[in-house]
């Protein structure tokens, strides 16, 4: 029997090259593909990262953009607070001008409330003074005090005035005082000055309570009052009768106090004026109101040019204080 012959095997076979072909085909497949997946990821992660750059330089721009904005309005404000004080500052100092305006505006107000013949006193002053017959009769001795509402008229003008201390004359005050002391008990009172201006603005056109304390702050008002009135009480009268002639019961008797030294005006213009302000009475002759004068010729004795403004003032009082049923002092 013939022995078959044993074929060669070879490891390295067309075979075994083709699978290892394959498997190494198949490695570099992979390779390829995973190189391609990896780039994909490093682009996304690149687009990831390039995004949130983004966001945070938009969100870095939108901070500084916020904190341009801050230091603007904080610059601003600061502007804004400087302007303000500023305004404020010059603002003040308007009002405060404005308020002394107001202060001084008032005392021409006031003394417009009064006739437009006050506006003649220079031509009055040049005026022949017309001689006003005197009464024979007996004058009452001293004033009366039958009022129960006392209105006080006071020239405060430099005449009288210390002229040491520019305050009322020490002697004003005083007969103020004592013409007070002769009225214990009354319903009201009231204070002007001879243009008409109320003393105690704060009490302007009313009746100030009779009271201690109220006395005592019209002679502090009168004594610290520092405007300079005209030499001329007539003004002040008319107004003191027209602002309290109607506020008047049929219980009331009104008495105006003129205290004054100097008279500029012809007197018997004056006279009928004020008699036309303070008519009687049809039936009973009584005036609405009573008027008395204190006198204060001690003028006299300090300025020579002032003695004929003192005598026609004293003229006038004696004649208008009997006309209107009081009576007219003189003081030393």
């Amino acid at each position: 029997m013939s022995r078959k012959k044993k074929r060669d095997i070879s490891v390295f076979s067309l075979s075994f090259l083709d699978v290892i072909s394959c498997g190494f085909g198949a490695v570099i497949l992979l390779f390829v593909i995973s190189m391609g997946s990896e780039r994909l990821v490093i682009f996304d992660v690149r687009d990831a990262l390039e995004k949130l750059f983004q966001e945070r330089m938009s969100e870095l721009s939108r901070v500084q953009s916020k904190k341009e904005e801050l230091k603007r309005i904080v610059v601003l404000n600061e502007k804004l607070e400087k302007e303000t004080e500023d305004r404020l500052a010059s603002m003040q100092v308007d009002l405060d001008e404005l308020i002394n305006r107001i202060k001084d505006a008032e005392f021409g107000k006031e003394k417009l409330l009064v006739d437009v013949d006050n506006l003649e006193e220079e031509i009055d002053a040049r005026e022949k003074e017309v001689s006003i017959p005197q009464n024979d009769s007996d004058l009452p001795i001293g004033v009366p005090v039958l009022s129960n509402k006392i209105i006080f008229v006071m020239d405060t003008s430099g005449s009288m005035r210390d002229p040491s201390t520019g305050k009322i004359w020490e002697t004003v005050t005083t007969k103020i005082q004592e013409t007070l002391l002769a009225y214990p008990i009354v319903k009201a009172i009231q204070v002007m000055d001879a243009d008409g201006n109320f003393i105690l603005r704060s009490s302007r056109g009313q009746w100030l309570p009779d009271s201690r304390s109220v006395r005592n702050s019209i002679v502090r008002a009168i004594n610290n009052y520092e405007h300079h009135s005209q030499s001329n009480p007539v003004p002040g009268i008319l107004r003191a009768i027209r602002s309290f002639r109607d506020d008047k019961t049929s219980e009331d008797k009104i008495g105006i106090y003129i205290f004054g030294d100097e008279f500029t005006q012809t007197a018997e213009k004056v006279l009928n004026r004020i008699d036309t302000a303070n008519k009687p009475d049809e039936e009973t002759g009584e005036r609405p109101i009573t008027i008395n004068a204190i006198g204060f010729p001690h003028v006299i004795k300090y300025e020579r040019h002032f003695t004929r403004t003192g005598l026609k003032f004293a003229n006038l009082m004696r004649e208008l204080t009997y006309q209107h049923g009081g009576a007219f002092i003189g003081t030393h």
